[in-house]
This record gives structure tokens, sequence and C-alpha cells, in this order.
């Protein structure tokens, strides 16, 4: 025996030698180690490429899994109606990231992508999901409770599908309702987007209590990372055009459209979009003033800071003009990630260029990606990279969908009833012979919900996802012995000709996202003017506006009995009716002024010249009928 026991122990040391390589102890990948020496750890172990990668976001039509190996990519984005497939499950959602993360993890560091998607009224571009009111609607509310509860249900239905990052919320303050982006806004006061910022501890997890100030937080497998948007002053831009230029004082952006980003830092925010905006001229993607300056350095935001989609390339004008330009003064500015989001190779290629030649230091490229791990560190993404499959059943949930149904209803606003207050038209009887429900709006869930949901700009459909259709929630809620008549837009002498005890007439805008939704008029769409006054002229009638703004109302509301402003209600349907028939009463106050005409426009609360149709705060109530 003693004859081998030289070669023996040499194979037993080497093979112990080899053991130990295999199985060295990695500080980063080790949760009980503190998070900075998790990152530090990371950093030193990265290449160039790497670090790169990390700073990289690219749509999901492009994130194959050769392609997320090869650059090392960091981030995944589905763009607005982007899914893997037409009316996707839950578990093929699932599959599809899978695949991507199997993809990171299998790369020398196995650092894993961080998915992100637009949810910003539920997880709008999922079929099947709950669709909540859009914010202009939840501002009503003035309910921090409620926006926290939807905050959570919207993780619930996110996290369904594997993906653990939203682009939300939207903390614009709209001062101009021809923004065709306001209904992404709780309201033109910057005190009731503070309250609403409360949605963040819904969809990250309560920042607990002895958190140093700008460190991100995320409470674990059910919750989400969010994004505060868009930094800033996206909301008052010169006559509400969309993407433009914010003209105001520096104190007055600090005390309009900055204070709830304070407010989103202290709660853990993880990631802040930057504006397609500029402030007073400067382009908010190149202001490194305002974002290195002021949001990381002032204010000690410690999450990683994201790009609008092309939102570098767009710093030029046209966009792309000068990619090297945009690259160079987007970076520097203090962008950690680039929301590319198709040719990776170009920006990739034209970053490493410009760390190389020593035109970008390697400490804001350090920064960046300090920035980006500690958000994938403290979400627990290294221990849980995958999705849960035990979570599909949350998307659509009857629970969520009882939540939206209770939003719904007290985002509603009564701003007439009765052509005289002795008389009022509301609550309606369940009871009548016979009713007529009229309205391009009233049977059709797309124009119900609004932009961002299935699709970026929406659909007029009324099957576009689950839901309930006003219509629907008016037959379900009438007395059996009622006849509900629905005609889409009848003539004065049908109406007339037909008896009805009164109507129900439902329109309003058409649906649209950004720049497309830009008005310089706030006017209805055809057919819904004269659909109001074939049936208003006719006989009593309640009008309830599907809208994502005040819009002009002023010439029809002399025939209108009673007009209800639903905002852009979501999937939940039923929530109107149950306030029309006064199984709940109106509660909601006007979170935005309602102009008469928009030559008055920009017009907001506090100013000189203050004359609205109805003003900031107004809502009629009602009370609780008991049948």
């Amino acid at each position: 025996m003693g004859r081998y026991s030289v070669p023996f122990v040499g194979v037993l040391l080497l093979f112990c030698l080899v053991s130990s390589s295999e199985a060295e102890y990695l500080k980063y990948k080790d949760p009980k180690v503190p998070l900075n020496v998790r990152i530090s750890d990371l950093m030193k172990r990265m290449s160039l490429e790497e670090k790169i990668g990390q700073m990289t976001q690219v749509e999901r039509l492009v994130a194959t899994p050769d392609v997320i190996k090869k650059y090392f990519i960091g981030s995944v984005l589905s763009g607005g109606g982007s899914v893997p497939a037409p009316k996707a499950s839950a578990e093929t959602w699932q599959q599809m990231v899978n695949q991507m993360q199997k993809a990171a993890l299998s790369t020398r560091l196995g650092i894993p992508i961080i998915y992100g998607i637009d949810a910003v009224h539920g997880h709008n571009n999922v079929y099947n999901a709950t669709i909540f009111p859009h914010n202009v609607g939840l501002g009503v509310t003035r309910d921090p409770v409620l926006i926290k509860k939807i905050g959570d249900a919207t993780a619930l239905e996110v996290r369904a599908t594997g993906i653990p990052y939203v682009f939300a919320p939207c903390i614009a303050v709209c001062r101009d309702p021809r923004w065709g982006r306001c209904y992404e806004s709780y309201s033109e006061d910057p005190k009731i987007v503070r309250t609403m910022t409360e949605i963040i501890p819904g969809l990250q997890g309560d920042i607990p209590a002895n958190s140093m100030k700008g460190v991100p937080f995320v409470a674990g497998k059910n919750k989400v990372a969010a994004c505060a948007k868009h930094y800033v002053g996206d909301g008052g831009t010169n006559k509400g055009i969309n993407e433009n230029n914010t003209l105001i004082s520096y104190n007055g952006l600090l005390s309009i459209h900055m204070p709830a980003y304070y407010d989103s830092i202290i709660k853990g925010v993880s990631t802040v979009m930057i504006s397609y905006s500029s402030w007073n001229g400067k382009k908010m993607h190149a202001n490194r003033k305002l974002i290195t300056g002021y949001l990381k350095n002032k204010l000690h935001f410690k999450g990683f800071v994201i790009s609008d989609w092309q939102g570098i390339d767009r710093i030029t004008s046209p966009p792309h003009a000068n990619y090297s330009y945009s690259v160079q003064a987007g970076v520097s500015a203090g962008i950690d990630m680039i929301m590319v989001p198709f040719n990776y190779t170009e920006f990739i290629d034209e970053l490493t260029r410009q760390v190389k030649n020593n035109i970008i230091p390697i400490s804001r490229i350090n920064d960046a990606v300090a920035r980006i791990l500690r958000v994938k560190f403290v979400m627990g993404l290294f221990e849980n990279p995958l999705p849960d499959p035990s979570l599909a059943n949350q998307l659509g949930k009857k629970e969520h969908r009882e939540l939206a149904r209770e939003a719904v209803r007290k985002s509603l606003v009564l701003l007439k009833n009765g052509k005289s207050s002795k008389k009022p038209l509301l609550p309606l009887p369940k009871k009548s012979a016979k009713i007529l429900v009229a309205g391009s709006h009233a049977d059709n869930l797309g124009y119900q919900c609004g932009g961002w949901t299935i699709t970026w700009q929406g659909l007029s459909d009324k099957n576009l996802t689950s839901g309930t259709t006003i219509l629907s929630a008016v037959k379900q809620t009438v007395d059996p012995a009622t006849e509900v008549v629905y005609n889409e837009n009848p003539d004065a002498n049908f109406v007339k000709s037909n008896k009805f005890s009164y109507a129900i007439v439902v329109v309003g805008e058409h649906t649209y996202a950004e720049t497309f939704g830009d008005s310089l008029n706030l006017t209805i769409p055809e057919p819904g003017p004269s659909t109001i006054t074939n049936v208003c002229g006719a006989i009593r009638c309640v009008v309830v506006l599907i809208s994502g703004r005040p819009v002009v109302i002023q010439p029809y509301l002399s025939k209108i009995d009673a007009l209800v402003a639903a905002w852009l209600p979501g999937t939940e349907g039923q929530g109107v009716a149950d306030v029309l028939y006064g199984d709940y009463g109106f509660t909601g106050k006007l979170a935005r002024t309602w102009f008469k005409s928009v030559d008055q426009l920009p017009m907001n609360v506090g100013d000189k010249h203050y004359d609205p149709l109805f003003p900031f705060g107004f809502g009629l109530t009602t009370n609780v009928t008991k049948y």
C-alpha cells in the first residue's frame, strides 16, 4: 500500500484543488453578506463588456437567449402591446421569462436579467388581467389606502406572469388637459399626486423603519420593483404638447413637479424614468444638473435611473441624428440603464468606444452598474430569479376585480343631478317599465379601458379582454321586470316613440396614448354629441362621460338632466351601475379643473383668472337607496 501513497496523495490533492475552485465561495451570491459588499465583490469580477451589458435594456422581440448570453444583457422589456402570443396565458408569459432568465444565469457570472413592463392601470398588456381605472380617476378618490391595495394587487398579477419590474407609477402633475398623457396623471394638484405615491409601497412593500433614505426596497417575490416617472416636468409642457418644453422657474419646478419624487424616494422606489420633455429648452435626458446633481446627490436616490424608449436618441432633433452625442450626453447626465430597445449592438459598441477613449470615465459606468446591481440584489433576484408557477392563478383574481369595482365607484364624479336641485334624477330606480341605454361607449370594453390596454394605443373592441361593460352592468343591476333597450345611436323619433322611463347615454373619447392623444380642441367625437342631442332632447337622461380628461361639455349641459364623469374606469363597469342605481352613493370630487372652453387653458386651481365650468374639488353627492 505504501508504494501507491505518493501518487495517490498527489491525485487527491489535485482533486481537492479542482473541487475547491469549482465550489469557490462567491460573496455576491450569499444573501447574508451586506449589500454593498455583494455589489463590490461582483463588480470587481466584471469585465467592461459585462458592465455595459448590464446597462442595456432590449425589447423582448430581439431578446433571444443567444443575444442575452453573448452581450450579457441586463434587462428586457415589453413595449406597449408586446406579448409572447395573442391572449397569452400567465403560464405562457412565465415560460418566456424563464427562457430568457436561464440564458442570463448560464453566463460566466450568472447575473439575472430584470424584466420590465408597463403596468400603469393594472397589468394592462395582459389578457384577462384586472384593469383598474386610469390615474385621472384614481386621483378623484384621494384615498391612499385604496391606491396601496391597487399597487398590491397589480404586483401580484405582474408576478403571476413571471415579471418582477413595472414602469409605474406615473407621478406627472398634468397642468394642461390638452396633453395626451393627462389620464396617466392623478391630478393638477401636486398634493394629491404626493398622496397617491402610496401605490409604491403597494407595489414594492413597506420600507423598513430603519432604512437609509434613497436605498431601494422590494419585499420579496410577491412584490415588484417600481419606477417613478417621468422625471421631471412631463406634465407641464407648453400647450400640453407631448415631449415638449416645460417653461417654468426652478422654484416652480421644485414646488409643482418635484414633490412626488421626494415621497417616492422616501418610500424606497427602485427606479426613476427620465422624461422625453425639456425644461426651459434643455432635454431632460441630457440634464446632468437635475439627474446627477439633484436626484442622485441632493435627494440621495440610490436606485437606478432608466431612459424612456429611445430616450437618448431623442436628445437630438431629428432623433438619432448624432447617436455618439446622444450616448455621451445621456450616460454623462447620469442615466444608468438605456431602454435601447432594438439596436443594442450600436449602443453597446458606441458606449464601449467612448469608455475606451476616456470620453466617458469608467467611474460613471461603475456608478451605473452598482445601482443596477443594488436593485437586483435588494429585490432578491439572485436568490429567486425564476417565475413562481404557484402565482399564475393571481391573474384577474376575483378579489382584484372587486377592488377595481370599488375604485370605479369612488372615482366617479357627479357634476349635475337634475335640471333643478329639487328634482334629482339620480339615483335611478331599478324598477321601470322600459329604459334606454345609448351611446358608442355603453357596450365597448376597449373605450371603457382607454389607451395602454392590451395594445399601446388601446382599441375599440367590446371583447378586448375579460370584463363588464356598462350596458352589461345596467342589465345585471335593474329589476328583472325592467326592459332594457340598447340602441347605440338612436334618432329622436325612435326615442320619442318608445315611451322610455329614462335614458343612460354613455359617450366620450376614443382611445389614445402619448402624442396621439394630444388635442387642441378637446371635443367629444361624433356621434357622441348627436346621441346626447337626440336622446336628452326627448327624455330625461343621465350622460356618463368616458374620457381621459375634462372635455368640452358646456354646449350640451342644458339638455342633460344628470352628468357623470367616469374617466377611464377599466374592466369593472359594474362599479358605474353600483352608483347610478344607489347601491352606493357618489363621493368623488374633481382632482382636475373642468374648463368652460379650451381658450382658458392652461387653467389650474389657484390661478388668478380662475373661471371654470366645474371647479377643482367639485362633486355632488347622493345617498344610498334602500331597496
